[in-house]
C-alpha cells in the first residue's frame, strides 16, 4: 500500500455507520424523479427532490429533450469556447436574459462550474470578495481559487456585512456574494440590506437564485425579483437541475462583465458545453413556468402546510420560509438512524451532516415539489413525528 492509500484508508466512518445499518447515501432510484419513486421495487415518497417546480418528470420537457436529441446528438463534443456553441445554446441564453431582466447571460455545463468560475474568475489581488457563511460549497469553492482578499460576514447579518465593507479600500471592487435561498436551512438572504449597502460603499452584488429560482417572484424568477431588487443586483446566477428540470447554469449579467468572463471563466473555456437535450429541457421550463402560475401557487399552498404543520408538531425548524424545511436533530448517528427508519416507512428524505453544516446543526432536509398532493404531505407529516418521537425528539402526542 503506498502513502496516498496509507492516507486514504485511515478515513472509516462510511464503513462505521454501514455497520451499523443506517448509510444513507447512493440510494438508487429505478423510476421518475417524481413525488412518488421506486426504491427496491417499493414505491416511496420523495422528499429529497430540489425540483421545486415538479417539472422533471413533465412529458413536455421530455419530448423537447427527445427532439433535440434527435436533431444535434447527444453531446458538442467541445467547450462553448471553440466547436461546443449551438444555436440552441444562443436560443437559450436569449431567453434567459429576457426572463431574468438582464442585457446577457452565459450558459455553463453545472451550477457549480458557474459560481467556481464567476467568483474565481471577477475580481484580482487588490480587490475583495465579501461572501456570507453559509454560502454554498461552489461558491467557497470558487472564491478559494480567486487571488483577491476575502472577508466572510456572519450569516445573513447585515451589521457584520458592513464591518467588513468597512475594512475594504474604497476605491477598489468590493464583490458580495450570497445564497438568495440557502440552501440547507432554507432561510432567505436579506436582499434589500445587501443592496442598500452594496450602493453605500460602492461594491457590486452576486447572488446565487439557485433554490430562489421557480419557488419566488412573478413567473418563477427569483427572490431578487420577488424583493424588486434584480436590477440593483449586478450578477443573478441560477442552475437548471432544480427547477428547470434539467442539468446545467448560467450567470446574468451585464455584457461588459460576460465579454471578459467569456475569455477568462476557466470552467467556462475549458468545460465542453451543455447537452443539447439538457439545453431543450431548460428552454421548455422557462416557458412552463412563466405561462402556469398556478404551480408556483399549489407549491406555496403546500409548503405553508407543511410549515405550520411541522411548528404545530413540535419541529425544530429554524428561520425557514420556503420549501426547504430543515428537521434539526443535532446529532449525527440519530440523524442517519432516522433516515433509515423513514426510509424504510416509506418517506425519503435527505441527511445533512458536517461538513454541509456544522457538528451541532446536524438536520434531516424536507423539501416540497409543486406536485406533491396535500394528502402525501400530510403523510410525511404522520410518519415523520411518529419516528422523531421514538427517538425523543418531539413531545409525544
Amino acid at each position: 500500500m503506498n502513502l496516498l492509500q496509507q492516507k486514504l484508508s485511515r478515513y472509516t466512518t462510511p464503513q462505521e455507520v454501514k455497520a451499523a445499518g443506517v448509510y444513507p447515501y447512493f440510494r438508487a432510484i429505478s423510476s421518475e424523479q417524481d413525488p412518488e419513486v421506486i426504491i427496491n421495487g417499493k414505491k416511496v415518497l420523495m422528499f429529497g427532490s430540489n425540483c421545486y417546480t415538479g417539472l422533471v418528470n413533465d412529458p413536455r420537457i421530455k419530448e423537447a429533450a427527445i427532439e433535440a436529441t434527435r436533431k444535434y446528438g447527444t453531446g458538442c463534443a467541445g467547450s462553448p469556447f471553440l466547436n461546443g456553441t449551438l444555436d440552441l445554446h444562443k436560443q437559450l441564453e436569449s431567453a434567459l436574459a429576457e426572463y431574468i431582466g438582464k442585457e446577457d447571460v452565459m450558459v455553463y455545463s453545472t451550477g457549480f462550474e458557474v459560481n467556481l468560475g464567476v467568483v474565481s474568475a471577477l475580481t484580482g489581488r487588490e480587490d475583495y470578495i465579501i461572501w456570507d457563511e453559509q454560502d454554498h460549497a461552489s461558491i467557497i469553492e470558487g472564491r478559494r481559487l480567486s487571488f483577491s482578499q476575502q472577508f466572510k460576514y456572519k450569516h445573513n447579518d447585515m451589521e457584520s456585512l458592513e464591518k467588513q465593507l468597512q475594512r475594504c479600500d474604497p476605491d477598489k471592487v468590493k464583490l458580495i456574494v450570497s445564497d438568495s435561498v440557502f440552501s440547507m436551512e432554507g432561510d432567505v438572504a436579506n436582499v434589500r440590506e445587501i443592496v442598500a449597502l452594496a450602493k453605500k460603499y460602492n461594491a457590486s452584488v452576486m447572488m446565487d437564485e439557485a433554490h430562489g429560482i421557480g419557488v419566488f417572484g412573478e413567473g418563477g424568477r427569483g427572490v431578487c425579483h420577488h424583493f424588486g431588487v434584480a436590477d440593483d443586483v449586478d450578477l443573478i446566477m441560477g442552475t437548471f437541475s432544480k427547477s428547470f428540470a434539467s442539468l446545467g447554469g448560467f450567470i446574468a449579467t451585464n455584457k461588459e462583465v460576460t465579454n471578459y468572463l467569456r475569455h477568462h471563466s476557466r470552467s467556462y473555456i475549458f468545460t465542453a458545453s451543455i447537452t443539447p437535450a439538457s439545453t431543450a429541457a431548460a428552454l421548455k421550463a422557462i416557458e412552463i413556468m412563466k405561462a402556469e402560475p398556478e404551480r408556483q401557487d399549489n407549491l406555496w399552498k403546500l409548503t405553508h402546510h407543511a410549515l405550520e404543520g411541522f411548528r404545530s408538531l413540535g419541529f425544530e425548524i429554524g428561520n425557514t420560509s420556503t420549501p426547504i424545511i430543515p428537521l434539526f436533530i443535532r446529532d449525527d448517528f440519530k440523524t442517519f438512524a432516522i433516515t433509515h427508519d423513514l426510509l424504510e416507512e416509506g418517506i425519503f428524505v435527505n441527511p445533512v451532516v458536517s461538513p454541509a453544516v456544522a457538528p451541532s446543526d446536524t438536520l434531516i432536509r424536507f423539501s416540497l415539489m409543486a406536485t406533491h398532493t396535500m394528502e402525501q404531505v400530510d403523510r410525511a407529516l404522520e410518519t415523520i413525528a411518529r419516528i422523531f418521537r421514538k427517538y425523543g425528539l418531539i413531545p409525544q402526542a
